[in-house]
C-alpha cells in the first residue's frame, strides 16, 4: 500500500457526490488527510444543498470537468467503449471486481483502487488528463481544484521524450 493511500481514499470521497455520509465523514477526512483540509473546511461550512448544487455544476458530465479519465483521451469515439473495459481488466488483475454504479474510469474509483492496491499505474497513465482537469478546475475557481492539487503532487512526473 502506498504511503499516500489515505490521501487517495480521502480524495476519492471528496470527489464523489456530497451526500449525508460525506458530510458525516468530514471531521475524519480533515484529520486523516491534512493535504485536503482547505477543501474539507470549505465543505464543512458550505450548506449541504449549496455544496451539492456546486458539485453538479462543476462535474456535470456535459461540461469540461469530467471525472471520467478516458473521456478526455477518447472523447465520444468508439474507443470510449473499450477504455472502461481496460480499467476493469486492471482491477481484475489485482484481484478486485469492479461493481460500482459509475464507470470504472471514474476518478474516485481509480483513486480507491490506488489506495487499496498501491498500484498507481492508472493514475500515472492518465497524469496529463489529471493535470488538465486540475488546471480547468483552478481556472473555474472551484475548491475541488485543491483535491486535484493534492493528488497530482503525489504522482511521479512524466518523462518526456
Amino acid at each position: 500500500m502506498p504511503s499516500d493511500a489515505v490521501l487517495y481514499q480521502a480524495a476519492a470521497l471528496c470527489l464523489t457526490y456530497p451526500d449525508d455520509d460525506f458530510r458525516a465523514r468530514l471531521p475524519l477526512l480533515r484529520e486523516a488527510a491534512p493535504q485536503l483540509r482547505e477543501f474539507v473546511d470549505h465543505a464543512a461550512v458550505t450548506p449541504a444543498q449549496e455544496l451539492a448544487a456546486h458539485y453538479v455544476q462543476v462535474f456535470d458530465c456535459e461540461n469540461r470537468h469530467s471525472l471520467y479519465l478516458s473521456r478526455r483521451q477518447d472523447g465520444n469515439t468508439r474507443r470510449r467503449g473499450m477504455s472502461p473495459a481496460r480499467f476493469k481488466e486492471v482491477y481484475r488483475a489485482a484481484g478486485l471486481e469492479f461493481t460500482g454504479e459509475e464507470l470504472p474510469d471514474f476518478l474516485p474509483a481509480v483513486l480507491e483502487f490506488a489506495a487499496r492496491t498501491g498500484d498507481l499505474g492508472l493514475l500515472t497513465e492518465h497524469r496529463d488528463g489529471l493535470e488538465h482537469l486540475r488546471s480547468r478546475l483552478t481556472d473555474f475557481g472551484t475548491p475541488y481544484a485543491t483535491v486535484l492539487d493534492a493528488v497530482c503532487a503525489t504522482l511521479p512526473t512524466r518523462v518526456r521524450r
